[in-house]
């Protein structure tokens, strides 16, 4: 009885491993696969800005992502969430639904799309830093130093090719940087008691009476001159930027944390300059595969750190 009663709990232990192991990896996996969505967020708005003004593309593609949201969420029969999670979806809304997009958006009329990568070199770290103060996670020293270096390398690159010049934009940028930092740590912590989809549609249907008033007042007053690469953009920021994008990267935080998840991001610059090369016709530089090689060693450490510990 002894020698079965031993074996039992160390075969749970290794099932115990092996079931983590696999839900590990497949967190990073659909956080990867979120910021590969991210990545084309700004060629695609650049695309979109074609055709549309800014306030009138940041409006319609909510109403088309929340147009989805609310069909997925219907067929899903899914309950009107609790009334204590309404506050963490509002600032959902007011970071990654509408602050980032508009700011974003904004910035892109006087920025390139290699210039405002700058914000994504900078947001992995501000989302780590917003939710280790929100939720009480604290990485291991590790992390951080693979967190600071990598968002050096992030931010050194993405300067040298815009030329060290600050363009008008970059007030939009910073503000986009700190509200979708909010944005993604209440999102990530509220992924963890519903599923990240569920997230991502009550945010956007709460912003819909928000978007359907904003195009209803800047459509009269933008030109419109529709382009395929206009409705293309359009289509991209609102079906795979704003939903599909934000429903894998807050399942993946839900299943990694936030702090590790935020860390992906430091390849979204690089992915976004490649997009923007072969979408946009925009030059990249003989540095970008050493900043790639460098920014991919800086991944790979943040992620070995293992998850967040907590106070207690």
């Amino acid at each position: 009885m002894k020698v079965k009663d031993s074996a039992t709990p160390g075969t749970t232990i290794a099932v115990g491993s092996s079931t983590a192991g696999t839900a590990n990896r497949g967190g990073v996996t659909l956080a990867g696969l979120g910021v590969v969505a991210f990545s084309l967020t700004f060629p695609s708005t650049a695309w979109g800005l074609e055709s549309f003004g800014p306030w009138s593309l940041v409006a319609l593609r909510t109403l088309l992502a929340a147009a989805i949201a609310g069909a997925v969420l219907l067929a899903g029969r899914v309950p009107v969430p609790d009334r204590r999670h309404w506050a963490g979806l509002l600032v959902v809304v007011a970071g990654v639904v509408v602050g980032f997009p508009l700011l974003t958006t904004l910035a892109l009329q006087t920025s390139t799309t290699s210039h405002a990568a700058v914000v994504v070199g900078l947001l992995p770290l501000t989302t780590a830093v917003f939710s280790s103060l929100r939720t009480g996670a604290r990485p291991p020293r590790a992390f951080w130093i693979a967190a600071l270096a990598g968002a050096a390398v992030v931010i050194a690159f993405t300067v040298q090719e815009s030329g060290g010049a600050l363009s008008g934009g970059d007030l939009y940028l910073f503000g986009a940087l700190l509200v979708c930092a909010a944005g993604y740590t209440e999102g990530g912590r509220l992924a963890g008691v519903m599923p990240g989809w569920q997230v991502v549609g009550w945010a956007l249907i709460l912003a819909l009476p928000l978007a359907a008033a904003g195009a209803a007042i800047a459509l009269p007053l933008e030109p419109v001159r529709l382009t395929a690469h206009g409705v293309i953009g359009l289509v991209w920021v609102a079906a795979g930027s704003t939903f599909i994008g934000l429903y894998v990267w807050y399942r993946g935080m839900a299943e990694i944390g936030v702090p590790r998840a935020s860390q992906l991001q430091l390849a979204q610059p690089l992915l976004t300059l490649v997009w923007s090369f072969l979408l946009l016709g925009e030059e990249v530089s003989t540095a970008a595969p050493v900043a790639a090689i460098a920014v991919l060693v800086c991944i790979a450490a943040t992620q070995r750190t293992g998850r967040a510990r907590r106070p207690g």
